[in-house]
């Protein structure tokens, strides 16, 4: 019988919550690091409760100081920018062919991009790669 009271007390106690929010005005295009953020003890759906996600991370949006912090405004840091040349690689087998390119958008490591051929004047798809060339399918 106590162990039940003592759950039901323990129960009964407010659950803390912890939401991420802007130490001051972070722009969209911004890394965001650990200074520029502060935990408050509130709790907001769909807010960010854990630092570690958003620390390193690309603000997608104008984040205002002392709003919650939405999951879904926040992605990886672009590797590749809007107009970047970039090596457009093509491997199939044993062949590898290596052409130089122009970004059409931004993306971040495993993001599909437009890319315009620079040889060729050609706009292919291909995928971000690690060290930021583009890698075509």
């Amino acid at each position: 019988m106590t162990r039940l009271a003592a759950m039901l007390i323990l129960a009964a106690l407010p659950a803390v919550a912890e939401t991420v929010v802007p130490a001051r005005t972070i722009r969209a295009r911004e890394i965001i690091g650990p200074a520029d953020i502060r935990v408050v003890p509130e709790t907001f759906a769909g807010a960010v409760d854990d630092p570690d996600r958003v620390i390193g991370r690309e603000a997608r949006t104008t984040l205002y100081a002392g709003r919650p912090i939405l999951v879904a405004q926040t992605a990886e840091p672009a590797l590749v920018g809007r107009n970047d040349i970039v090596p457009l690689v093509f491997l199939r087998g044993g062949l590898r062919i290596v052409v130089e390119g122009r970004a059409l958008g931004r993306g971040a490591e495993g993001e599909m991009l437009r890319v315009m051929n620079l040889s060729s004047r050609t706009t292919v798809f291909g995928r971000v790669t690690a060290d930021g060339s583009i890698e075509v399918e």
